[in-house]
């Protein structure tokens, strides 16, 4: 990602060298991922200015994407709990979702024209450090190439995402609340799961041609992945929901 955004759970203290330059301790971000309304952009944090993102001039008022790139408006974070607590800035998790307001003319692939799959209006998620940020019309906006884009909204909820390109939408196993033994386990000591059930699957990664080469795991499918791999996120009923690329399943279990 080419910016940083102040939303961190701790900012470390200012401090000059001998020469006078001051620095910054590096900036630790939170884990967790809400969404809201967009908004227009803010970089002023407790009196210390930063400009988050590359600031378009005013006159400047479309920004078409070149190639398959695409612009989406960056949905702002969430500033209460669902409990209705208001978060401090501080505690505001990073957005990682928006709104397609424009995409580029597609690539070639071999002698074949390939378009963009996403169409302006979308709502989209996207890897949560890709891409460049900018400030247009005072709004946040990102350009990132398609291939960052997880997947398509179709509902509020994320059970009802739509992966892209060769990524799974998978819902998470619940983690076992006793040992073998017989002990309960709290939140803290559970296992991290690995395994869980495809909800849905991508169209499929482009061949050298820019022909299509459909996955060869199926919804409903159980599957083992690799621990550290892929996107996390909560569904509206707190289900927890993980999107993978094909490369980061190690097996399908029956």
């Amino acid at each position: 990602m080419a910016t940083v955004q102040l939303s961190s759970a701790r900012v470390g203290a200012a401090a000059f060298a001998a020469k006078g330059k001051a620095s910054l301790e590096p900036l630790r971000l939170p884990a967790t991922v809400t969404f809201g309304e967009a908004r227009p952009a803010r970089r002023a944090f407790r009196g210390l200015v930063v400009r988050a993102a590359t600031v378009v001039a005013p006159k400047y008022t479309t920004l078409k994407p070149l190639a398959d790139r695409v612009l989406v408006k960056i949905k702002s974070s969430e500033e209460k709990t669902t409990g209705g607590i208001l978060l401090p800035t501080t505690a505001q998790s990073r957005p990682q979702g928006g709104e397609v307001v424009a995409v580029g003319e597609g690539r070639t692939i071999g002698d074949k024209k390939v378009d963009i799959s996403i169409q302006v209006g979308a709502q989209v998620i996207y890897s949560k450090y890709a891409g460049t940020e900018i400030e247009l019309n005072d709004y946040n906006h990102l350009v990132l190439k398609e291939d960052d884009v997880i997947g398509i909204l179709e509902t509020d909820d994320v059970k009802d995402m739509k992966p892209l390109n060769d990524r799974f939408l998978i819902k998470v196993a619940e983690a076992e609340d006793k040992t073998p033994g017989g002990l309960l386990l709290t939140e803290t000591t559970k296992e991290k799961p690995s395994i869980g059930t495809v909800v849905a699957v991508g169209p499929g990664p482009l061949d050298e041609e820019g022909n299509r080469i459909p996955l060869s795991v199926s919804a409903g499918s159980t599957v083992l992945y690799s621990k550290y791999a892929g996107s996390e996120f909560k569904g509206a009923d707190g289900t927890n929901y993980i999107v993978l690329r094909v490369s980061d399943l190690m097996a399908v279990l029956s």
